[in-house]
């Protein structure tokens, strides 16, 4: 497959780019090496579930651990508002009741890359992304072994992948006890009706469906039940937004500020798959289709101009397999005059939020939900 990389991408970014292979991945679109981040090409988003070889990888910290550093793996359950410290082992994990949920895990910096003028991070395309069947033991069973104390008001955790210097902050982040107990939020042991890849997270990984991928932590190891808000880099420093300026419903009230908040969940979006950029389209009509995702209300509408936004038509929506993930669009055109084309699609979710006419700034990056047009010849 010969997919163009995008033109948008700062030059430092566009001399590393390549599509390569990873153990255990088909072909990727490399942006950096240490720590491993690899997107996910566009033409894998034609289909609502990510296979395990397309889905993105993303690490925050260089040193990643290898299959065999999890033969006598276990989970450890601590912190000041819980009855009793426990150490769980997969065994343990595999015999509480197993919950299973179709979600996206997707970085906050999707589509960084394309952020004018350019920011710090990881210059991500459109491919920090991927949606899969997630089955495991929701994380309130999980934490029900240790005993949760009233008081609770957050769970910290972090996984075993570990800075190549020190001094560099581990990396630990938390989620509100309402969010860490919804039934929905699970510790995934399996992906696709598989084993979680290592890429992924094996042997177990968090996933918090409907919020930006940071909280997803992979390689778990610890969780601590606490009565205070955890104060390190990556919640009190990194993944925050300007407060109040993205339309998202889960506050973080033990990590607000006046100024700002943690990033929590998704916001609404689409992307296009099919035709690629820079391809040939026949003169006689072809079809447009893609995805369109949000934090959990559903996809009510989706509409695409094949006129660079001038126009708009309605496509058409496939049924949704449920609130967390992609729905599937697509539209026919009709005939069409040779010529250069530019094609665009738009979302707007069951709650009414549409997707941004104009990126919403800020400094991480964040929630790049602008429609960014296709560039097609039609012949």
């Amino acid at each position: 497959e010969s997919i163009a990389i995008p033109a948008e991408l700062p030059d430092g970014t566009r001399s590393v780019a390549r599509y390569v292979e990873l153990p255990g991945k088909r072909r990727m679109l490399r942006l950096s090496d240490r720590p491993p981040n690899y997107a996910s090409p566009v033409n894998v988003f034609n289909s609502v579930i990510t296979p395990n070889d397309r889905f993105f990888v993303r690490y925050h910290l260089s040193n990643i651990p290898a299959m065999e550093d999890f033969n006598d793996w276990s989970l450890t359950i601590g912190g000041d508002a819980i009855a009793k410290p426990v150490t769980l082992r997969r065994s343990d994990l595999l015999d509480l009741p197993s919950s299973e949920v179709t979600a996206i895990c997707q970085c906050a910096g999707n589509r960084r890359g394309y952020v004018q003028p350019h920011v710090a991070g990881v210059q991500w395309t459109e491919g920090a992304m991927g949606c899969a069947l997630w089955r495991g033991p929701a994380l309130r069973d999980v934490l029900k072994a240790a005993g949760v104390a009233k008081d609770a008001v957050e769970v910290w955790f972090q996984g075993a992948d570990r800075p190549a210097v020190d001094g560099t902050p581990l990396f630990k982040k938390s989620l509100p006890i309402d969010k860490a107990m919804d039934p929905n939020t699970i510790v995934a042991m399996s992906m696709n009706n598989a084993p979680l890849p290592l890429w992924n997270g094996y042997p177990a990984r968090l996933v918090v469906p409907g919020w930006i991928g940071a909280y997803w932590m992979k390689h778990l190891t610890n969780l601590e039940i606490s009565t205070q808000p955890l104060k390190e880099f990556w919640m009190q420093s990194a993944y925050r937004i300007p407060a109040g300026k993205f339309p998202v419903g889960a506050v973080f009230p033990t990590q607000n500020t006046a100024a700002n908040e943690p990033i929590t969940e998704m916001v609404v979006n689409s992307i296009i798959s099919s035709p690629l950029e820079g391809t040939e389209v026949e003169r006689s009509g072809f079809t447009v289709e893609g995805l369109a995702w949000d934090r959990g209300n559903g996809i009510s509408r989706v509409e695409v101009s094949l006129d660079g936004g001038q126009n708009w038509q309605d496509a058409l929506l496939d049924r949704p397999i449920g609130p967390y993930s992609y729905r599937r669009f697509s539209l026919r055109s009709t005939s069409m005059r040779p010529g250069p084309l530019r094609i665009v699609s738009r979302a707007i979710s069951n709650s009414g939020e549409k997707q941004a006419t104009q990126y919403i700034a800020n400094p991480g990056g964040y929630h790049n939900n602008v429609p960014r047009p296709i560039a097609v010849t039609v012949v």
